[in-house]
């Protein structure tokens, strides 16, 4: 095909793949973002708008009536609206000129009656990111109660910490999964706390002095954001996009927290790690030319979109630049980092949320890992038993060059310590005890546990809280 003709399937951008979409966003993201749904919101942004300016008077109720009847994506011509989006080079008239031809009895007079283009689309895109955070909670409401079952299941499971990819000290499994959750809870509070801050409706006019409302401007304000679940901002932010910004920065570290717990289970996959790894079934292929290959796919397409979702911060960031009252340069870097960030956040945690419920974990290699390098992660605790002795500083300095001495020699640290008079200080069986790294696991159990207890009772209120509205914190000066 040449390619200066239109492609009639008209889906360019791998979100909208056929084939691959599924793999940078899900059913949900999809739905919240497609045409039609963004047309729907804004009617119903309007409809909302005519509702209550009927309740208060100013619109004729039978006018209001009409509009919110009509307000019905299906009931119009997209087509025509395509067609006048495109001979007016406005985002919004086109769709307003279409409804409003398509109600009788001449409602549609007053349709967007007062209100300017940004403040329905603000708004609309505020119940946009209310859906993103509404699937986003339920996808870390199930990973989060996934990872506490794993957490308690291998809070004394032996495993080795590492630091800088180097051995370093034994711990408990369950504290690894238990970071990850601890961040995840930390993420959950950002969402619930940015719902009423963010989440908030925009009904202020051309330049943000409500003077096409009337005299009865607050009230419609509380009324129209109220029918729509959202908070009402005390002043335009048709310039101020700061909430933007706030909402895609928080869903990247949303994202990127993914990305961490994504790119671990990929490193401890590796064969001469083998502690964990994604399940496998028969059917998927690795390699096209390697029939052996299982890889960690799953864990590696995370950790994509979480650096993708990071790419989108510096746009949001950039929005926050403009001028005066107004500026479409915002909206419009809006209208493609907000969906972006939402489509790959979610596919992330939608990903790691497959990924934890399938995921592996081999107990005899973790401690078996733990046994090869004994020598090297109990030095720490040898140090401390030996400096109750001598001294913390010169026990250090004894066990460094013992243990780069067995490093470089082969030598087990073991038997060079018996070499060199350190059982003058410590018995048969304290050596015994500080050389098995199993009973060095410190209070791995007790804080994995604590992790534990906080995401049940995290998940236990969002459960309760999911999908209400956000609480009214605004205009407590009008």
């Amino acid at each position: 095909m040449s390619t200066d003709q239109p492609c009639r399937h008209e889906r360019s951008h791998i979100v909208d793949s056929a084939f691959y979409g599924h793999r940078y966003s899900t059913a949900a993201s999809r739905r919240i973002f497609c045409d039609r749904c963004r047309f729907q919101r804004w009617l119903d942004v309007e409809a909302a708008l005519a509702l209550e300016q009927a309740a208060l008077g100013i619109i004729p109720a039978d006018a209001a009536q009409r509009i919110a009847e009509a307000a019905k994506v299906e009931r119009l011509n997209l087509g025509a609206v395509r067609a006048e989006i495109r001979r007016t080079s406005h985002s919004l008239v086109g769709l307003l000129r279409v409804f409003q031809a398509s109600i009788e009895g001449g409602a549609g007079e007053y349709v967007h009656y007062g209100a300017t283009t940004q403040d329905i689309q603000d708004t609309a895109q505020s119940l946009e990111m209310r859906d993103v955070v509404d699937a986003l909670e339920h996808e870390l409401l199930a990973i989060v109660t996934r990872m506490a079952d794993l957490a308690e299941l291998h809070a004394e499971t032996v495993a080795l910490g590492r630091t800088h990819a180097q051995p370093a000290l034994p711990i408990g499994f369950g504290l690894k999964i238990a970071g990850w959750m601890d961040e995840i809870l930390r993420s959950g509070e950002r969402l619930r706390s940015l719902r009423p801050r963010v989440l908030t409706a925009e009904l202020f006019g051309g330049v943000g002095t409500m003077a096409g409302f009337g005299d009865q401007a607050i009230d419609l304000l509380r009324g129209f954001s109220a029918r729509l679940g959202l908070s009402a901002a005390p002043l335009a932010w048709h310039v101020a996009r700061d909430r933007i910004a706030e909402f895609v920065s928080t869903l990247a570290i949303v994202a990127g927290t993914m990305g961490r717990i994504a790119d671990e289970v990929r490193l401890l996959s590796r064969p001469e790690f083998g502690e964990v790894e994604e399940e496998w079934r028969l059917g998927r292929v690795g390699s096209s030319t390697m029939p052996h290959k299982r890889n960690p796919e799953a864990c590696e397409q995370t950790v994509m979109l979480a650096r993708l979702a990071a790419g989108t911060v510096g746009v949001a960031l950039n929005a926050m630049s403009g001028d005066h009252e107004r500026d479409s340069r915002s909206l419009r870097l809006e209208w493609a980092c907000v969906p972006e960030v939402s489509h790959y956040t979610l596919a992330a945690c939608d990903i790691t949320r497959l990924i934890v419920d399938g995921l592996n974990i081999h107990t005899d290699r973790l401690l078996e890992n733990t046994k090869v390098v004994a020598g090297q992660i109990v030095t720490e605790r040898l140090m401390l038993a030996l400096g109750k002795h001598v001294g913390k500083q010169t026990a250090h300095e004894h066990v460094y060059e013992l243990s780069q001495a067995s490093r470089s020699s082969g030598t087990p640290l073991e038997e060079l310590v018996r070499q060199n008079g350190v059982t003058q200080h410590l018995t048969e069986e304290e050596l015994a005890e500080i050389f098995d790294p199993s009973s060095y696991l410190g209070h791995s159990a007790e804080l994995t546990m604590y992790t534990v207890a906080q995401a049940r009772a995290w998940a236990a209120e969002t459960r309760r809280t999911l999908g209400k509205p956000v609480k009214e914190t605004s205009l407590a000066h009008h």
